[in-house]
């Protein structure tokens, strides 16, 4: 591992600490404030906002962000591009008609692209026309540090001065009418930073918890605690009573232990289990408008593997989770909307160790019934050694603000996206359709 790569890692290590801390405080303050606090300190960062759109809430958007930087190469896989196989002679994925392949071979999308064949389940979505694959995609930003690049990406900007989160932006430039103590949510224990400066975000780890543990005595004593605990705290904790109660009041109504999916098991797995609790959600129409989902261990600079290995089993992961996801909701998937991203892809080259170190382009994947699906967007650049970036990356040719823009624009019908993406203008794709 290079000296330049290990710096990287140990920056990853160092600074998820650090920041596991302090998105833990902000989580705690979130779930228990509903991010209405008040009395803040003159440091804070505020946001400032135009006046909010007033319209409908357009469908469920749930976003999953794939944690450390994953291999986009070998996710949708450029099969058409000899260079790819030039660069990755151990770790490619082999042709859709190799049939040398003992592991698995790509799962062929048109001709140029395919799938990793761990994703296939993921193929019959696309051919239903409910899945699309954007490759070649990304932040313009160059940076190879996960932190930086996760922080700009999910405040959905290049360096400036606003500290909101792009869903932030969103929530918060759209007057829906909803109500809902659980407009927005973070399946985990911390609230994601898309959602910094959001009005009424939660973050969950499980609707069980707010059963707790199923004893209804034991929900009748929070309630008389935190009852005592507001009265005596009326100015600053008026706020968070209507927040706290009106979460565990709708979330005690839902049955997890009984809840029985259309489809396919969802998976004994941290990823499947988020996945399944946002459908017990949007199936309970509690009002939530926005979801989000992280899935770590993408950080593959060793063992990465090809058909098989680390990178395979992550992926088979994904793959059962978002298919559990679309079969279970089937009658409501013409309102929800699945995005996929992550911070930046991997190196073209496979480095000494069989894994990829940190590169710049990537893929995303967008999932849902008013997807122009069936289709890899891509303007590909090509993967000779003119042609790529850096030490040797995957340019970015679509920026993933015209991804993201376009879906909130025509599926979560939010016109203000200069308010949203400050300083860029949005170029749809034909991505999404008009709702």
């Amino acid at each position: 591992m290079s000296k330049q790569t290990m710096t990287h890692c140990q920056e990853y290590e160092t600074v998820s600490r650090r920041t596991f801390l302090g998105r833990g405080a902000q989580s705690a303050a979130a779930l228990l404030l509903g991010n209405n606090i008040v009395a803040l300190p003159t440091w804070m960062p505020r946001i400032s906002l135009a006046d909010p759109h007033v319209g409908p809430a357009g469908d469920t958007l749930v976003c999953i962000f794939l944690r450390g930087g994953a291999d986009g190469l070998n996710m949708v896989v450029p099969h058409g591009d000899e260079q790819y196989y030039a660069h990755r002679p151990l770790i490619g994925i082999p042709r859709p008609d190799d049939n040398r392949a003992v592991d698995g071979r790509t799962v062929d999308l048109d001709g140029f692209f395919g799938l990793h064949p761990t994703l296939a389940p993921l193929h019959d979505i696309y051919a239903a026309g409910d899945m699309a694959f954007i490759q070649a995609t990304g932040s313009p930003d160059e940076t190879r540090s996960h932190f930086e690049a996760m922080d700009l990406m999910e405040r959905g900007a290049t360096e400036n001065g606003d500290y909101t989160g792009w869903l932030a932006r969103h929530l918060a430039t759209l007057d829906s009418g909803n109500s809902s103590s659980l407009r927005a949510v973070g399946i985990g224990d911390m609230l994601p930073a898309s959602l910094t400066g959001a009005v009424s975000s939660t973050a969950l780890q499980s609707i069980a918890e707010y059963h707790l543990g199923g004893r209804p005595e034991r929900v009748g004593q929070m309630t008389s605690l935190l009852q005592t605990l507001y009265e005596q705290n009326q100015d600053m904790l008026a706020v968070a009573a209507q927040q706290t109660f009106a979460s565990m009041a709708v979330l005690g109504k839902i049955d997890t232990v009984n809840y029985v999916p259309n489809g396919r098991v969802y998976q004994e797995n941290e990823f499947g289990q988020a996945m399944r609790m946002v459908a017990q959600l949007i199936k309970a129409e509690v009002g939530v408008e926005v979801a989000c989902i992280d899935l770590g261990g993408w950080d593959t600079h060793v063992a990465q593997g090809g058909a098989s290995g680390t990178l395979a089993n992550l992926l088979t992961e994904l793959a059962d989770g978002l298919t559990a996801f679309y079969e279970d909701l089937q009658a409501q998937m013409g309102n929800v909307t699945v995005v996929v991203m992550s911070e930046f892809g991997r190196r073209l080259q496979e480095n000494g160790g069989l894994g990829t170190d940190h590169g710049h382009g990537n893929m995303m994947m967008v999932l849902g019934g008013g997807i122009n699906g069936g289709r890899v967007f891509a303007n590909w650049p090509g993967l000779h050694d003119e042609q790529l970036v850096g030490p040797g990356d995957l340019a970015v040719t679509i920026d993933y603000r015209d991804v993201l823009g376009e879906l909130i624009q025509k599926r979560l019908n939010n016109p203000l996206l200069p308010d949203i993406f400050p300083d860029y203008t949005v170029n749809p794709l034909g991505l999404a359709i008009p709702r």
